[in-house]
């Protein structure tokens, strides 16, 4: 086997490299999460994707090869599950997504979050739910209505894990970051909320949830975590498989007031910040409510 082969192809350069086909870069992808191919193969294939970049048909070759390998999560629900991807954490603002999985799980609907820390300098989710008394799984089980399940992306897909680790030795972001905020873990329907920080990316992760007939929702959120910026409202898009609708506006023009967000980044203050919101002390966000209100609408069109 290997994928000597298709790094001929999308090696060539920024203007010389060729795109593979769906069941090419399935195939490539396969072979990937399974451990078969060397490590130099696996960093030149992680480069020559990161200088080429990712067309709709090869991400959706990527995660073709990835939904065959998930370790899907069970919901016990009528209702579509919300997926959140957790992968960017807290760098100058507080990581709210706890907050939105919470207060959707306050709605009966079942929250799937998962992740794993990709830098070793920020405050990810995982470590806001430890300290709001939401432990990571340990093992693939069940998903009730009005519950918070945190994954680790290991136990999701292994391979999928070590993929994502490659950006700790080589210091760049590879396909897998953006594979898993595109992918629905979930052995039933859901509707995943994939973010974005660049407005390319918009373009790119749209083009694949239309090709993949997506149920989701695609925003800017707060530094590439699903959550929209407590700040301002974001746009929100919406797709119903593959079918895409403007579920929200951007806001605009100047803001009237800010919200009352802590100053410090720390899983211990935030969980605290997020406890008072939950417990009425302080106002949720409105741009938070706002995207609630939005999931809530989507899943109810399912």
């Amino acid at each position: 086997m290997g994928i000597s082969q298709y790094i001929k192809e999308i090696g060539r350069g920024k203007d010389g490299a060729r795109s593979l086909s769906r069941v090419q870069a399935a195939d490539l992808m396969g072979q990937v999460l399974d451990g078969s191919v060397s490590d130099l193969e696996l960093g030149a294939f992680c480069l020559a994707m990161r200088i080429k970049g990712e067309t709709a048909d090869e991400m959706a070759g990527f995660l073709d090869a990835t939904q065959a390998r998930l370790n899907a999560i069970p919901i016990d629900s009528a209702r579509p599950a919300i997926v959140l991807p957790t992968y960017n954490g807290a760098r100058k603002l507080p990581v709210l997504t706890p907050l939105l999985a919470l207060l959707l799980a306050r709605q009966g609907l079942a929250v799937v979050v998962h992740g794993t820390a990709t830098e070793s300098s920020r405050i990810f989710t995982a470590n806001v739910l430890t300290a709001l008394a939401v432990p990571a799984y340990t093992a693939i089980k069940t998903v009730a209505n009005g519950e918070v399940a945190f994954y680790p992306t290991e136990l999701l897909c292994p391979g999928l894990k070590r993929l994502l680790e490659v950006r700790r030795v080589v210091g760049l972001r590879n396909s897998a970051h953006s594979l898993v905020k595109l992918m629905n873990p979930c052995a039933g329907p859901a509707v995943v909320v994939g973010s974005y920080t660049h407005p390319e990316y918009a373009a790119s992760m749209a083009a694949v949830f239309e090709r993949m007939g997506s149920s989701a929702m695609l925003l800017r959120g707060t530094e590439g975590e699903p959550v929209a910026d407590a700040r301002r409202t974001p746009q929100m898009d919406g797709f119903l498989q593959g079918q895409r609708r403007l579920l929200q506006a951007a806001q605009s023009g100047p803001l009237a007031s800010l919200p009352d967000l802590p100053t410090s980044t720390d899983a211990h203050t935030t969980a605290a910040y997020i406890r008072a919101v939950l417990d009425g002390k302080l106002p949720t966000p409105q741009p938070i409510a706002t995207q609630v209100e939005q999931l809530l609408h989507l899943a109810s069109a399912l």
